[in-house]
């Protein structure tokens, strides 16, 4: 039946009370919820009374429906150890909320869907994969008279798989002998499932996501599973980019968290939240998100039950509450679990296994402060330069370091005082004609760094180090009063020549591990300490979260790129930067010493 925008009509729908009555336990906390799940409620009822939308519960109604009348599990176990395979599978009300929203909302007085892409993060063992197979089939009947084709993509196809088996073997339940005529192939060439019906017609494929050989695919549903494992945004636009001629299309993404904080997956987390907080407008994409809470620091209260219940929604149902306070504590007792378990069970992003830096730490920090570059170049600070001159055709970052003495904060354990903040400005350029094959080769958001300031394309083929030295000689003018610039100068001749020629003090600063040590110690602890700015900047953050380090002797530390196809080349400036006001300082604090001995 279709229900009013206003909210005031009755509903039949014994779904539709079901999902009400999910709703208002999350509002009223009788439910235990993170904050994202709530603004998600909060924005379903607001929509209901929306005058921008109708609400009809009839297509939603009849997913439902298929369902659970024509969908059993293959395999598996009920908490009480009675086998599930070929019992019907029945929804969960968080699920039927999902549908209700994807499949419920309308354009006011149209039958255009609101709802054109959604995001649904869980973590697993939350019922992902047959739901996702489920829905899939459904979908595909519902749309059936538009010519339905849908796609099931992951970055490996046996994730794929997973979703397409439980379909297949769905139908075989239902139709042992293929009467009903369906063309089938599950082949090493292809995966899929065809049938055309007296009033239109359904394709179900599992793909790889491959976009080098995708350019040509046709749908009007498409679903990307487990996106944390995506190397590049391509393999998800690719599947989005082959729906522009449906009306009432639908991209679904479903994942759970990964330990990559660069990837295409995490930034989509981000973004989402921010949709959420309504800081950006998207009226067109539905989200789902459930996750324990992080502390500012980063700490998560990972041992404690209500927190592994706001986690998964389908907490005592497929997640067994004595299993996840069991693996809590293993993860408590074992830090080699504990990420596996923050990701996996909790659906929280951690940093890769090699990752030194706690990005949060630097988060945190960096967010106390927000001075303007104008700021900056007003105070009463010394600045000091580094560059790291990388490879002609490859990412090439500039930086200042300066040091606001005496200034009136809080430290990281919450004490006022005046402390001496350390600030770090970047910036970075790269070549134009590289830029879109590293960006989706090494899936570094280099135009998302353009367009936010960290960054300038050279219209070259290589990086003119020349525009390295009209960066510092512009950064003088804004009135950043630098007193030497550290650099390897074994890699750019030309660049030291140009630096001396604008009238830089430039100082040959050579790669010895030690030397660096000195710089990265130092971030490291004003980092910790709450005390460093780095203006926000996330092309500094995605290079500090590439930073693998092992420890030597003496407090030294010796550091590197996690994968050759990372970036470290901000934070290797800042090093560079730092080294030079260290060394700077240490000179003038010698001098003063002979001064007061003379």
């Amino acid at each position: 039946m279709k229900r009013k925008a206003t909210g005031t009509a009755t509903a039949k729908s014994g779904n539709y009370a079901e999902v009400m009555e999910y709703v208002e336990s999350i509002l009223s906390g009788e439910k235990a919820a993170c904050d994202e799940l709530i603004m998600i409620c909060r924005r379903f009822k607001d929509d209901l009374l929306s005058a921008a939308y109708d609400f009809d519960t009839r297509d939603a109604d009849f997913v439902i429906q298929v369902i659970e009348k024509t969908c059993r599990h293959t395999k598996g176990e009920a908490l009480d150890g009675t086998p599930l395979r070929g019992k019907p599978l029945l929804l969960e009300p968080w699920q039927k909320f999902i549908i209700y929203n994807l499949l419920g909302f309308f354009l006011k007085g149209t039958k255009i869907r609101r709802f054109k892409e959604a995001f649904i993060y869980v973590p697993r063992k939350n019922g992902k994969t047959s739901f996702v197979a489920a829905l899939s089939w459904a979908l595909a009947l519902l749309q059936r008279k538009s010519g339905s084709t849908i796609y099931i993509v992951s970055a490996d196809l046996k994730e794929s798989l997973q979703s397409f088996k439980f379909i297949l073997k769905n139908l075989e339940m239902m139709d042992p002998d293929n009467e009903e005529n369906f063309r089938i192939l599950d082949n090493n060439q292809e995966h899929s499932i065809e049938k055309d019906f007296d009033d239109g017609s359904i394709f179900i494929q599992a793909l790889a996501a491959n976009p080098d050989r995708q350019d040509s695919l046709n749908c009007n549903v498409g679903i990307a599973d487990e996106i944390h494992a995506y190397k590049t945004p391509k393999q998800y636009n690719i599947i989005k980019e082959a729906m522009k001629a449906y009306t009432n299309k639908l991209m679904v993404g479903i994942t759970t968290a990964g330990d990559n904080m660069n990837s295409f997956c995490y930034k989509r987390v981000e973004y989402c939240v921010k949709v959420l907080k309504k800081t950006v407008k998207d009226e067109q994409l539905f989200i789902f998100m459930t996750r324990a809470p992080k502390q500012e620091n980063g700490d998560v209260d990972f041992t404690n039950p209500q927190i592994h219940e706001m986690a998964n929604p389908n907490y005592g149902v497929t997640i067994r509450p004595e299993d996840m306070k069991n693996d809590s504590m293993q993860a408590l007792n074992d830090p080699q679990q504990r990420k596996d378990f923050l990701a996996k069970s909790l659906n929280v992003y951690t940093a890769a296994m090699k990752a030194y830096f706690n990005i949060d730490e630097f988060r945190k920090s960096d967010g106390q402060f927000d001075w303007t570059l104008e700021e900056l170049a007003a105070m009463p600070v010394r600045w000091y330069g580094g560059a790291d001159l990388s490879r002609l055709y490859d990412l090439t970052a500039g930086a200042l370091y300066g040091t606001l003495e005496g200034y009136e904060c809080v430290n990281a354990q919450g004490v006022k005082g005046k402390y001496d903040v350390d600030i770090i400005i970047t910036h970075g350029w790269f070549p134009v004609v590289q830029a879109a094959k590293k960006a989706d080769e090494d899936g570094i958001p280099l135009f998302g760094w353009k367009d936010d300031g960290w960054l300038d394309m050279c219209n070259s083929p290589t990086v003119n180090h020349a525009e390295i030295v009209n960066w510092f000689v512009l950064m003088r003018k804004k009135g950043f009063k630098v007193q030497a610039v550290g650099h390897d100068r074994k890699f750019c001749k030309e660049y030291f020549v140009g630096m001396k020629e604008a009238g830089f003090n430039v100082i040959d600063q050579p790669q010895y591990f030690y030397k660096k040590s000195q710089g990265f110690r130092h971030i490291e602890k004003k980092a910790k300490d709450g005390l460093l700015y780095y203006l926000h900047s996330d092309a500094f953050e995605y290079c500090l979260q590439n930073v693998s380090a092992v420890e030597k002797t003496d407090e030294m530390i010796q550091y590197e790129k996690i994968h050759p196809e990372n970036r470290i080349d901000f934070f290797d400036a800042s090093v560079f930067a730092c080294i030079r006001k260290l060394e700077e300082m240490g000179n003038r604090d010698k001098l003063k010493k002979w001064f007061k001995k003379q």
